[in-house]
């Protein structure tokens, strides 16, 4: 049996030295604690959020477009504030309304609003909601 051909010994820089299995363990371990701590963090600040909204749909009208939202709060009896905007083909803002959600039965609630335009507008979207 023959020898693997090798390259002579400092041709293409130094010799690179082999890494011990240990080595990779240890390396793969602080990677999947880090990992770990990263999905932690990433799932209890995604529990916290009070307040999420969904958009589900828009109609325009003449200077007016009506958005159609859904607004889930971990507690019912919390009062939330939305900002609805109208935007038009630039995405620029062409209409906003800042809305009271009174507290509801359900963690659920949906809502429909219309936003006065200043021109033409192309949709409707909920820009935040937030706990005042």
């Amino acid at each position: 049996m023959t020898a693997p051909l090798q390259p002579p010994a400092g041709r293409y820089g130094p010799e690179r030295r082999p890494t011990s299995p240990r080595r990779r363990v240890v390396a793969l371990s602080a990677l999947g604690a880090v990992a770990l701590a990263g999905g932690l963090w990433l799932g209890i600040g995604a529990a916290r959020t009070p307040v999420t909204w969904n958009d589900v749909g828009f109609t325009l009208g003449d200077g007016e477009v009506e958005v159609v939202y859904e607004v889930v709060r971990l507690d019912p009896q919390t009062v939330v504030h939305c900002t609805i905007e109208a935007l038009n083909g630039s995405y620029a803002q062409v209409g906003v309304l800042d809305v009271r959600v009174p507290p509801a039965e359900g963690l659920s609630v949906r809502l429909a609003s219309t936003v006065q335009t200043s021109e033409p507008a192309v949709t409707g979207v909920v820009s935040e909601c937030w706990i005042p």
